[in-house]
């Protein structure tokens, strides 16, 4: 999930302004489907407000399916920044995972490299934005209304 002053989101953001050079999860090939919070909150409230007499389990994903590195050029093209990406090998951030987990406050966790290295996508057989007649906004749409570019 992604929105205004999220982990997510604004932190990647932040970190591709700060480092010219940007260390990629793997080769950035996981796939992810980011899906804005405003959007999901108002699959729960329709979902709430369904008839439904038994449970539905609803896989809700923004309208498009990035590769990491896919994701992260969109984000910088957003911000105007052209960050050279490196690809680093998942051992590598495990190895620093490891290490920064003994902070106060780690940057990163091992649980996080873990997440990375699993697709992150909805299951076309599972209901979701469609069914709840919802049209998930985009990151590149939320990304200009945070730069303020519109």
């Amino acid at each position: 999930m992604f929105g205004p002053d999220d982990a997510f989101l604004t932190t990647l953001l932040r970190l591709l302004r700060q480092l010219p050079i940007y260390p990629m999860f793997g080769r950035g090939l996981t796939r992810l489907q980011p899906a804005y919070v405003e959007d999901v909150a108002e699959a729960i409230a329709r979902a709430l407000q369904g008839a439904e007499t038994h449970a539905v389990t609803y896989e809700c994903g923004g309208p498009r399916v990035y590769s990491y590195e896919e994701f992260l050029r969109a984000v910088a093209h957003e911000a105007g920044l052209k960050p050279m990406l490196i690809p680093t090998p998942f051992a590598a951030w495990h190895t620093l995972a490891g290490i920064s987990e003994m902070l106060p406050n780690p940057p990163i966790t091992r649980n996080q490299v873990e997440l990375m290295q699993v697709d992150n996508v909805c299951s076309p057989e599972m209901p979701g934005f469609g069914q709840l007649g919802i049209s998930p906004h985009s990151v590149e749409e939320i990304l200009q209304q945070m730069l303020g570019n519109r």
